[in-house]
């Protein structure tokens, strides 16, 4: 191998090297930053699972009992094992527009401010169900991150190893250049063949 064609491969390999440590560290940063935000979105919200069943845990949120919602994987369990559980009572399986609509069409005003009271329950209970939801969510992506920046951690570190043993080999001088020239060409004996 010519020393031109070492060093351009040299540079290439410095080159894949710095882009890799940089999603690298893009991808732990990018980790850190929304797992970061996260707990510091959900910790002032106070949001507590219930201590136990006789206080209105469920029994599949067991593992949660007592915990304080500041994951994203807490704000996934809570919004879709506990909150859609509420909401599903309190609308007695009908969601937000159905009580809405009922309200609006309620002749009695009585009844239209008890459908309308379910309808304010339920929209606030979705609203912040998907708040939730939205938590998990960019958890999940902060998941993503972290497994992107170790990918490319690795890589990079692939890439240092073949570098290093690049220049290791220039270093040395244990690269040899063969010399190519041309080759004679005999043509075939056709005598005798008719």
């Amino acid at each position: 191998m010519t020393r031109s064609i070492r060093w351009r491969i040299i540079v290439l390999q410095i080159v894949a090297l710095l882009v890799l440590a940089f999603g690298s560290g893009a991808g732990f940063v990018a980790n850190s930053f929304t797992t970061t935000q996260i707990h510091d979105q959900l910790a002032p919200q106070q949001i507590y699972f219930p201590a136990n069943a006789a206080q209105g845990l469920p029994k599949d949120l067991s593992s949660y009992a007592g915990q304080q919602v500041l994951t994203g994987e807490q704000a996934h369990a809570y919004a879709e094992k506990y909150i859609a559980l509420h909401l599903s009572e309190i609308g007695q399986g009908h969601p937000y527009s159905y009580w809405s609509a009922q309200a609006r069409a309620a002749t009695d005003p009585t009844v239209a401010a008890k459908d309308q009271a379910i309808a304010d329950t339920l929209f606030k209970g979705e609203t912040l169900r998907s708040m939730l939801n939205q938590a998990w969510t960019f958890s999940v992506i902060a998941q993503l991150a972290l497994i992107a920046g170790i990918a490319f951690a690795l890589a990079a570190v692939v890439v240092l190893g073949t570098l290093i043993f690049e220049v290791a080999e220039m270093v040395t001088g244990k690269e040899t250049i063969k010399a190519v020239g041309p080759t004679t060409v005999t043509e075939p004996n056709l005598a005798g063949v008719q």
